[in-house]
């Protein structure tokens, strides 16, 4: 059954849509021999000859693999980091590894929690793109207590360089000894958590990401990974924000 150019690279697990869209750009796949210039070009899996950077490729799509990682702080949410840093593919278990494994967005180098790793490129559209809206939360420990204006600028939006942010759910946690606050967003801009509580003029002293749409981190411990199953991963795909007020 015919299928667009992009989607079909991404479900054989080539890599992001984001990086499989600007290989199409740079002309390095071809189609039956000719260079593909629009991602949404139609092709037959069943047919087709797709070449990308010289390698025939295999549409056939792979068995989808996600992973939960407990990110330390430290450790760099990407495949190879080109000055020597550890990252997440340097501390999974040997059994994942050449799986064609991909972080589904980032966590700062010194922020820790939940990162998902999968070999599906449609599943990490999903999980990434904004029109898709995921909840992600965050347990916060800053150097002070907000004052109620401040909570209520941040549930409302905040003014950053790059625009003002969406609304957020915030409210005090009690009873943990690293975190003050608990922070949930739907957008994915760097370090933005960070640059919220930072434009009220608190410190972020510590972060970690709990939870992604209904999927949560749980006692998972620093460093340890566990596998999704195929009702997780169907969870993901299903789940959408839904946060008051917006």
């Amino acid at each position: 059954m015919p299928t667009h150019l992009l989607k079909c690279l991404a479900e054989a697990g080539l890599g992001s849509r984001r990086k499989l869209a600007d290989a199409i750009r740079q002309g390095r796949v071809q189609v039956n021999g000719i260079v593909a210039e629009d991602f949404r070009q139609a092709i037959n899996p069943q047919e087709d000859s797709v070449v990308l950077d010289g390698q025939r490729v295999s549409l056939a799509k792979p068995q989808t693999i996600c992973l939960l990682l407990h990110k330390p702080r430290g450790v760099i949410s990407t495949v190879s980091d080109e000055r020597g840093r550890q990252t997440v593919l340097d501390i999974l278990p040997g059994r994942f590894r050449g799986l064609r494994l991909y972080p589904v967005g980032r966590l700062d180098k010194e922020s820790s929690g939940l990162l998902l790793l999968t070999n599906d490129g449609d599943l990490t559209y999903h999980l990434t793109h904004p029109r898709f809206e995921q909840k992600k939360e965050y347990l916060v420990a800053v150097d002070g207590i907000l004052k109620p204006a401040e909570r209520r600028r941040l549930e409302r939006g905040v003014e950053l360089a790059d625009g003002t942010t969406s609304p957020a759910r915030v409210r005090m946690v009690h009873g943990m000894e690293s975190f003050n606050y608990s922070i949930t967003i739907h957008e994915g801009r760097k370090r933005q958590v960070r640059r919220m509580f930072e434009e009220l003029g608190y410190q972020v002293l510590a972060l970690r990401r709990v939870r992604i749409g209904n999927l949560a981190l749980g006692d998972l411990g620093e460093g340890e990974v566990r596998q999704l199953s195929a009702d997780e991963i169907e969870s993901l795909r299903s789940c959408h924000r839904s946060l008051p007020g917006v």
